[in-house]
């Protein structure tokens, strides 16, 4: 455990089973030269952590973020295709259903566990 700006945070031991987890969840799959390999660096990344646990940081303001974050928005309106139209849109979809593009699951809620 260490504090930085009056929060606590715990360190936890890398292991393949973490790696393996945070994969599942990441919906990523790693042979195990891979796994070992991110193991070994993500191991690096928190023992580096730690050792910036170690800075006096008495005195020093608390810093979320070091450079000015605009975000630039468009107004969002609906756009007309220049030369095309929803027929020819849709006579090049490969599946269609009831008007609407068909598109393919890519997240199964039996997964999300």
């Amino acid at each position: 455990m260490f504090m930085a700006a009056n929060r606590r945070y715990f360190l936890v031991e890398i292991t393949k089973d973490t790696i393996k987890h945070v994969a599942t969840l990441s919906r990523l799959a790693f042979n195990e030269e891979e796994l070992d390999k991110f193991t070994d660096q993500m191991g690096s990344i928190i023992n580096m952590a730690d050792q910036l646990s170690e800075v006096d940081t008495k005195g020093v303001d608390e810093t979320v973020q070091v450079v000015d974050r605009d975000t630039v928005l468009r107004e969002d309106k609906p756009e007309h295709w220049q030369g095309q139209n929803r027929d020819t849109l849709m006579a090049n979809v490969p599946e269609k259903a009831n008007g609407y593009i068909k598109v393919p699951v890519i997240i199964n809620k039996d997964e999300d566990e």
